[in-house]
Parts: structure tokens; C-alpha cells; sequence
């Protein structure tokens, strides 16, 4: 099943970095989201963050927990991120958490696409199976 829409963020929040040493610099950084469409609700976001002399490059995980409803189902669930980008590309990959889904959303399963447009719109498809 495929559930698509836009989301918000809010409250982009980095800690002073943990370790900052020949142009790399660790750090922690917290965020919110607001889900519309298919997928409605809140999340809080968590992301270790590396940056590097080459602007362009750059990396984060994080691990987001996601309180929604989602085709009438009520519940919460995690996903986890794995991000890089350099001058030549970049990758993303976000997935549900195996076992992470609570209230009517136990069993879910999935990856989560994310497209930021030219205007700076953030959407998302996510593409989930439930395993009740």
C-alpha cells in the first residue's frame, strides 16, 4: 500500500558539536515534522549530523518516531534515516523500524520516500505493508 502527502518541519534545533577537529565536525540535532495527506500526525526527529571541509558533503542517521493516523489507523511508529550527499550525488534511505508500530498501527513494515521541490515542499510516499 502506497500513502503520499507533504509534510512540515519546525524547530530545527543543533546542540553545540561533539567533536569538531580538522574540518569535520559531529553533532546532534533535533527537528519536528507535521504530516498532511494520507498520513496525518507529528513526529520528533533525532539526526547525528557529520559535515566536512567540501560543503557538499555531508551526512546524517537519525531516527524519527512518527505519532499518526494512517488509512484510519491510530498509532505511532519509528523510522530510521541514512543519508549522505557529495558533489556527485546524494542517497537516502528511510525505513520503518521492524516491531516499532504501536496502537492499531502494530506490524507495519516500510520505506519512506522524501522529495524536497525547487520551492522547497517537502513530500513523502510511503510504501508500507501491515502484518496484523
Amino acid at each position: 500500500m502506497f500513502a503520499k502527502g507533504t509534510f512540515d518541519t519546525a524547530g530545527w534545533t543543533p546542540q553545540p558539536a561533539y567533536d569538531d577537529r580538522d574540518g569535520v565536525s559531529l553533532g546532534v540535532v533535533t527537528m519536528t515534522k507535521t504530516f498532511h495527506g494520507d498520513l496525518t500526525g507529528t513526529s520528533l526527529v533525532t539526526l547525528l549530523v557529520v559535515s566536512t571541509p567540501v560543503e557538499e558533503s555531508k551526512a546524517y542517521v537519525a531516527l524519527e518516531r512518527i505519532d499518526a493516523t494512517l488509512d484510519g489507523r491510530a498509532g505511532s511508529f519509528t523510522v530510521q534515516h541514512l543519508a549522505a550527499s557529495e558533489p556527485s550525488g546524494q542517497s537516502l534511505r528511510v525505513s520503518v523500524v521492524p516491531d516499532s508500530g504501536t496502537g492499531e498501527l502494530t506490524g507495519i513494515r516500510g520505506e519512506m520516500q522524501i522529495h524536497i521541490a525547487p520551492d522547497g515542499t517537502h513530500s513523502y510516499v510511503l510504501d508500507y505493508t501491515r502484518l496484523d
